[in-house]
């Protein structure tokens, strides 16, 4: 058994051969109406509902911090129904030249003036835009263990730093982005990695250093087929076919 099992089967118990049996079943995806049906966009269920539970309402400035490649900035912009402000906001220029093509191609040109792109570095955009926005989606680069497996399904050469890197990161992502809401703005966390080094634990160690600053909002009732996490929900392939993995969290600015 290599790092890779070892490691995620100490997470998952005698769940993990089942679980990494579905992570290379290919994922379910759900040709998406957009805008009245000026476009079709494809992409996952589970992301969809992570986009939605960021409960963006019309009128509010919303930030989608790592947009690439798009699709959840869509669900965004609908959600904003004509009236808002929306910054996609992608650093790796090849993902930002697919990002503006998503945008060009499927929203309606009347609502153009409502999003733009931007080229920042995620972990300074709280200095830049402090208490700036309503609500930020930070859908986080992640192990994306799914995508790792399709590559090498035995995983060689995968170290348990890679994990612990990314949760670095992601914390300080996470920091910056709470940075950049107002008091009573939302951030909601996401990823799509099993780690829960990258998950539960990047919110926990959130919610211990800025305590007092933050708050959980756990609010709302548990979709079909996923599960409550001690710090936020998650789908996972081995309980909804073809769905996920994702996680996310909404965490408050208090």
């Amino acid at each position: 058994m290599g790092e890779f099992d070892r490691f995620y089967s100490g997470i998952y118990g005698g769940r993990w051969s089942g679980l990494k049996a579905a992570l290379l079943e290919p994922a379910r995806k759900i040709e998406r109406l957009c805008f009245g049906g000026f476009s079709r966009y494809v992409l996952d269920a589970a992301s969809i509902h992570a986009a939605e539970a960021l409960g963006v309402r019309p009128g509010e400035r919303v930030l989608d911090a790592c947009a690439a490649p798009g699709g959840k900035t869509l669900v965004l912009l609908e959600a904003l129904d004509g009236n808002g402000e929306l910054v996609a906001n992608e650093l790796s220029s090849p993902r930002r030249f697919r990002l503006k093509q998503v945008i060009e191609d499927h929203v309606p040109p009347s609502l153009l003036g409502l999003v733009s792109v931007t080229a920042f570095d995620a972990n300074r955009f709280g200095l830049k835009k402090e208490g700036y926005f309503d609500r930020v989606l930070l859908d986080a680069p992640c192990s994306s263990e799914a995508h790792l497996l399709s590559e090498d399904p035995e995983q060689r050469s995968w170290k348990e730093s890679r994990t612990r890197q990314l949760a670095m990161r992601q914390y300080s992502l996470l920091c910056s982005a709470l940075l950049t809401v107002k008091r009573g703005g939302v951030v909601l966390y996401s990823t799509c990695s099993i780690s829960r080094l990258e998950n539960d634990g990047v919110i926990a160690r959130v919610l211990r250093r800025k305590e007092g600053l933050v708050r959980l909002d756990q609010e709302g009732q548990v979709p079909e087929g996923w599960e409550r996490t001690e710090h936020g929900l998650q789908a996972f392939p081995d309980k909804i076919p073809g769905v996920g993995p994702i996680y996310f969290s909404r965490l408050v600015r208090i």
